[in-house]
């Protein structure tokens, strides 16, 4: 009997006290053989068209200022993501990315670096930053205050946004999930297309995560330059 609500999100498979839950973050790995198993296959040409569209994507947010390559580090922070978070979807597989243990691990390095880096190749760039134009002197001293906690919140919001969303579908499903045994046979098909409908629209959720995790990553980037 499930205690607690969110004991599915619990990482309690274990070992000699060693987690074995996480190692579903590396299961991604094991797709990736299956692209040369004839080239061109047909998922090496999908997931090449989708990379391809993600660098053009990219490159246009970064602008002329990006260095060269760099949409491919976004790139890699979108596959992570996307692999996990389908992975989640399937029965008996731990959701990595409905942790912040996880979302906050991606986060916080990139925001950290993006910042370091910018506040020492363009610091008159990063202070100017601060104070929108137009501002009046006046509310300039709030505006510094504001600009400064929304710049700091934004590794917390990009991680508890990622998490948030993989949990609230979870919960969803494993809740209408609890409620089969007790019901009729005629509202039992209902449930069970509810199910089918809310679990497509998961793996919408997973693709569209993965998608605003490594864009508003991209968006930090290209402010720094």
């Amino acid at each position: 009997m499930m205690t607690n609500l969110f004991s599915v999100f619990d990482p309690s498979t274990n070992i000699m006290n060693l987690s074995l839950n996480w190692l579903s973050t590396f299961l991604g790995l094991l797709m990736i053989p299956s692209l040369y198993w004839f080239m061109p296959s047909r998922f090496n040409l999908i997931w090449n068209n989708i990379i391809l569209t993600l660098h053009n994507e990219f490159k246009t947010l970064l602008g002329p200022t990006g260095h060269v390559g760099s949409s491919f580090m976004f790139i890699s922070l979108f596959s992570i993501i996307l692999f996990n978070n389908f992975l989640g979807l399937f029965p008996y597989i731990f959701t990595s990315s409905s942790h912040l243990t996880l979302t906050l691990s991606l986060a916080l390095p990139l925001w950290l670096s993006f910042m370091i880096y910018g506040w020492i190749n363009h610091t008159q760039h990063m202070f100017a930053h601060l104070v929108p134009q137009g501002t009046p002197s006046i509310l300039m001293p709030f505006m510094v205050c504001i600009e400064t906690i929304s710049n700091m919140i934004r590794p917390g919001t990009l991680a508890v946004r990622l998490a948030a969303n993989m949990i609230a579908g979870h919960l969803l499903l494993t809740l209408l999930g609890n409620t089969g045994p007790s019901l009729s046979y005629s509202i039992l098909s209902l449930l069970i297309i509810a199910q089918i409908a809310l679990l497509v629209l998961e793996c919408a959720v997973a693709i569209i995560q993965s998608y605003v995790f490594a864009v508003l990553s991209t968006l930090y980037s290209s402010e720094v330059n």
